[in-house]
């Protein structure tokens, strides 16, 4: 019960979301997922109704012609429970419904019978056939943002009894075995539905609130996966709708840009399915930017050793004489900074970033001081790939040629194009593959725990990554 609706709730994301609450990321799980949360769960619920500890009962008879006497049944132990038709599926504004037939019950006892003088005693199997199940399964989310499942409704019900007395004085009992049926149906019916409210309550729930409505990425940013609403129910699947933003660990602020609607195309053949906003990766950006984190320097001593244009003054003057005048034989580093967060654009088939980079060229002085020589202004366009593996998102960047204008220059005016091959250089082969070591880390998704996601596959939409997987519980 718990593997079952657990990987049923996972995963579940999507939107069905009002205007006023977009989600950065949203999932949901279609009745595919379901199913096989069924197939997974039934296994576990089986296990847990076998273990139901039945009550020794006892009454008393009155047979025409010969009496009053007493009986008991005693030592009831369930040998198989079986549960070949189940189903789990999504209504709309109430949450999951359990359904079970045909399910099977064979267990074993012993009895007594007492009439005045004359007492016996033997062994008897039952068996409980047409046993249904339905149960009804609210979900919602709790102050913390976790999701969050309560049985609100239960009813069990058992077609057949079927009682088979042994022993000399089994005909005694079989005379009165309605009544004896009667008591181990009310018996068995009552003990169906706590089990699955317990199962739900102590084994579902605890599964359910491993979802990682927080995830630390380094020691600037976490990122926020908590629900922003209870999920929604709908004919074809279950929507779970998460805040999918970055943060800042120090001091956490209001991002100053919405998500926008996600609308996921129509698709069943997976189990779960996601939408990753662009919001969701612009966040981040923002948030390292706001915090200083996407400023890089570019020394001497990172330039291999076979490329001639040396972060020094001598080879820079041979390009713009007036800095080896001014600071000859000089060492220079170069500091890059986004001046604006680079925002991720995707639209369907494409990602994209059009980032401006500011390259603050100093002069490294004898005293380890910085004298200011240029400011560059660098566009690019950037294509972006995305891959997703069971538990991140990892991304990498390609540069095409750069364009470069002089902002600002300490060493009076130059032609940019001088530098081209340099600066070229430096962000391609220096500073992206130090972007790309990064982004190649990735970030956590969503999952819970024991739950692995395969089959994946990824589409750019419009503002959104469709992801699709299938799940693997183990």
């Amino acid at each position: 019960m718990a593997c079952k609706l657990a990987v049923a709730f996972m995963v579940a994301v999507c939107v069905q979301i009002s205007s006023a609450t977009n989600p950065g990321f949203v999932v949901r799980v279609t009745n595919k997922g379901l199913d096989y949360a069924r197939q997974v769960g039934i296994t576990v619920l089986q296990k847990e109704l076998s273990t139901i500890k039945l009550p020794d009962f006892s009454g008393t008879f009155h047979i025409k012609h010969f009496g009053k006497g007493s009986y008991s049944f005693h030592d009831l132990v369930i040998r198989n429970f079986q549960l070949p038709s189940s189903q789990v599926v999504s209504v709309p504004n109430v949450g999951l419904k359990l359904s079970i037939s045909n399910g099977f019950i064979q267990l074993d006892g012993q009895w007594h019978v007492k009439k005045s003088f004359i007492k016996d005693h033997g062994s008897f199997d039952l068996k409980v056939e047409g046993l249904s199940v339905a149960a009804s399964l609210a979900l919602g989310n709790d102050s913390l943002g976790r999701p969050t499942i309560s049985a609100v409704g239960c009813s069990s019900h058992i077609s057949d009894v079927k009682v088979h007395i042994s022993g000399k004085l089994s005909w005694l009992l079989n005379l009165f075995h309605k009544k004896i049926d009667a008591e181990f149906r009310k018996v068995m019916e009552g003990k169906i539905c706590p089990v699955v409210s317990d199962s739900v309550n102590t084994k579902l729930q605890p599964i359910l609130q491993t979802l990682p409505v927080t995830a630390k990425i380094d020691h600037i940013a976490g990122v926020d996966y908590s629900l922003v609403g209870p999920p929604i129910a709908t004919a074809e699947s279950v929507d779970v709708n998460l805040k999918g933003e970055f943060f800042n660990l120090a001091h956490r602020s209001t991002v100053p840009f919405s998500p926008p609607a996600v609308a996921f195309p129509v698709d069943h053949n997976l189990m779960v399915y996601c939408g990753v906003s662009d919001y969701f990766f612009n966040t981040a950006s923002f948030v390292y930017q706001a915090a200083g984190a996407l400023i890089f320097n570019v020394t001497n001593d990172m330039i291999p050793k076979d490329f001639k244009m040396r972060l020094n003054t001598s080879t820079f003057g041979i390009l713009i004489p007036q800095v080896e005048k001014m600071y000859p034989n000089m060492l220079m580093k170069l500091m890059m900074s986004t001046p604006s967060a680079p925002f991720l654009k995707i639209t369907p088939g494409n990602l994209t970033v059009t980032p401006v980079l500011d390259v603050m060229a100093f002069a490294i002085l004898p005293n380890s001081s910085l004298a200011p020589l240029f400011l560059l202004s660098v566009t690019t366009d950037v294509s972006a790939k995305i891959t997703v593996n069971s538990t991140r998102i990892v991304g990498s960047l390609t540069l095409s040629r750069l364009q470069l204008t002089l902002k600002h220059s300490d060493v009076g005016p130059f032609s940019v194009t001088v530098l081209n091959v340099a600066m070229n250089y430096y962000i391609m082969h220096i500073l992206l593959p130090q972007i790309n070591g990064i982004l190649g880390r990735g970030f956590p998704l969503p999952v819970l725990d024991h739950l692995e996601l395969t089959d994946l596959i990824l589409k750019p939409q419009q503002d959104f990554l469709h992801i699709g997987a299938n799940i693997n519980y183990s």
